[in-house]
């Protein structure tokens, strides 16, 4: 095993261990295999940097690099696409260590032979990765510990060089829950976490998005082509969207509704007329509405039909007609399960809380708490069911910052 940081500045010799250059950088090629091979030495003589393809690389070590050619090409070094160099692109970088679900820097790359060619195998995270680019190497101490990580759980992001085509795909670290997700995008420099969004598909992204900020969901929506950010946005709750597009500028965000599909951008467009403090600006317009002359039999039929279920369905709403949405009950699932021959309206409850779009937020907490529900539909004054606020969503918005921190690190 070598370290970058042991090998680089190292002199280059020739067979007769004459000094013809110095190492300047390792190239390796990123993308299709577990640990990427080095390439060759970008070298240095004074102020011109060349290539040395590695298999003219008889040995690379701490002391130097031998090479067994004579005949070197000294035209000015230049990367290829899906190539990137070490020193230069990957030494303090953030990348992700996936099985460890978190953003690291790179203080150190491990390299190991294997048969004629070298290896990036791991990174050191460690202080004394630092150190050891820092102090000469006899006044490094032998008991100071290392922190590596296998490359092979490490994902490198291509927006860290830009101006090279790299085929990243960020596979695994789709694998992972979207909190999981969303904590890596907020510790990540806004080119690495947009990054991720875009490989990601629309259906993820969306549940990822919702676990942001909403400073970082603003400024990753913002960056975005407005095609794909609209295709995310109808992925997400409509509250959710509501809520992300009500922090852009008023002309991006009519730019994206325009991109969304109608029915989709109906709900948002409702759901962005009322205040962020009131029952209105918290609801969501994802329910399951049925109308009051179906059986329940009937009713079971048309949810099964439904291509887009809530996430979380533990209710119906029953309503005279389906074009005028006027609530009139509220059956539980667990009723629909037991009385599978009687008409929907025999089983419906006709009490039970409502509230208006204008209530505050404080005063919907206090009807969730008080009468133990898991959600509360919200009506105008002609009783047209507009929306429903989850307990979730309800409790949420009065907890103090420091508390839903912390209820995200206690529960997930």
């Amino acid at each position: 095993m070598v370290f970058l940081s042991q090998v680089i500045n190292r002199p280059i010799i020739d067979r007769n261990g004459e000094r013809i250059a110095a190492v300047q950088d390792l190239v390796v090629r990123i993308g299709g295999q577990s640990y990427p091979p080095v390439n060759g030495l970008v070298a240095r003589i004074g102020r011109r940097s060349f290539f040395v393809p590695y298999r003219h690389v008889e040995s690379l070590t701490e002391e130097h690099a031998q090479i067994d050619t004579f005949s070197l090409d000294l035209q000015p070094f230049q990367r290829h696409d899906g190539e990137v160099v070490l020193a230069k692109d990957v030494l303090d970088r953030q990348l992700v260590d996936v099985t460890g679900r978190r953003i690291i820097r790179v203080n150190d790359v491990e390299l190991a032979p294997t048969g004629r060619s070298l290896r990036v195998v791991g990174v050191d995270v460690s202080a004394r990765a630092l150190l050891r680019r820092l102090l000469p190497r006899r006044a490094m101490r032998s008991g100071e510990p290392r922190e590596l990580i296998d490359w092979s759980n490490v994902e490198y992001f291509a927006s860290h060089v830009p101006a090279v085509k790299l085929k990243v795909s960020h596979e695994r670290i789709a694998r992972l829950h979207p909190r999981d997700i969303a904590r890596l995008i907020e510790h990540l420099a806004l080119p690495q976490g947009a990054e991720l969004i875009e490989a990601l598909n629309e259906d993820l992204a969306a549940d990822a998005l919702e676990e942001l900020t909403p400073e970082r969901q603003a400024d990753l929506i913002e960056g975005m082509d407005q095609e794909r950010a609209a295709d995310i946005l109808e992925e997400m709750g409509p509250d959710e969207a509501a809520d992300l597009l009500a922090d852009l500028s008023s002309e991006v965000a009519e730019e994206i509704l325009t991109r969304m599909e109608p029915e989709e951008s109906a709900d948002v467009r409702l759901l962005m007329q009322y205040q962020e403090d009131t029952a209105g600006g918290i609801m969501t317009t994802d329910f399951v509405a049925i109308a009051a002359d179906r059986t329940v039999a009937q009713a079971i039929d048309e949810i099964r039909a439904i291509d887009d279920l809530p996430d979380t369905l533990t209710a119906i709403y029953v309503v005279d007609d389906l074009s005028t949405n006027r609530l009139l009950g509220i059956v539980a699932l667990r009723d629909l399960l037991l009385h599978a021959d009687a008409g929907i309206a025999d089983v419906m409850t006709t009490r039970f809380r409502q509230v208006s779009p204008d209530s505050t937020i404080e005063f919907v907490v206090r009807a969730v708490v008080e009468y133990n529900l898991l959600e509360i539909p919200v009506v105008d004054d002609d009783r047209q069911l507009l929306g429903i606020v989850t307990v979730d969503d309800a409790v949420e918005r009065v907890m103090p910052e420091s508390w839903r921190e912390q209820s995200v690190n206690v529960f997930s």
